[in-house]
């Protein structure tokens, strides 16, 4: 099944309870978008941020990138840090899925949320220049 964080039946559900027991803290998260080794923002880049929860695909974020190319704090749920165990600290892993239109482009990556820390994902476009050079 698919699920969306937003919606007040899922937010109410126990499963969805027990992944918060789980991640009771939160990690930030930042996106940015380019092309040519980061001297174009991409921006209108359409982020999709989810998680794999008991065999169900739930959407945690939706959104674009401004003109910067940049999406800026998103918050994601994230466990708790063990101030024991810093060599191999606990996290929660996603999937962002970065969906480029003008070329049709998608590409996915995983990202781990730690306790209060911020991440930074960089995304690297690369638009086909033959689509855009009438295939020469």
């Amino acid at each position: 099944m698919n699920y969306n964080v937003n919606d007040e039946n899922f937010k109410n559900s126990e499963m969805y309870q027990r992944f918060l027991r789980e991640n009771p803290s939160s990690g930030f998260l930042k996106i940015r978008a380019y092309a040519a080794n980061q001297a174009v923002p991409i921006s209108n880049l359409k982020i999709v941020i989810t998680k794999d929860i008991e065999n169900n695909n739930v959407t945690f974020f939706e959104g674009t990138t401004n003109d910067s190319g940049v999406i800026e704090r998103i918050i994601l749920p994230a466990p708790l840090l063990n101030q024991n165990d810093l060599i191999a600290p606990a996290s929660t892993t996603y999937e962002i899925r970065a969906t480029y239109t003008p070329d049709n482009i998608t590409q996915i990556f995983r990202v781990n949320m730690y306790e209060n820390v911020g991440v930074i994902q960089n995304i690297n476009i690369v638009p086909d220049m033959n689509m855009k050079m009438g295939g020469f």
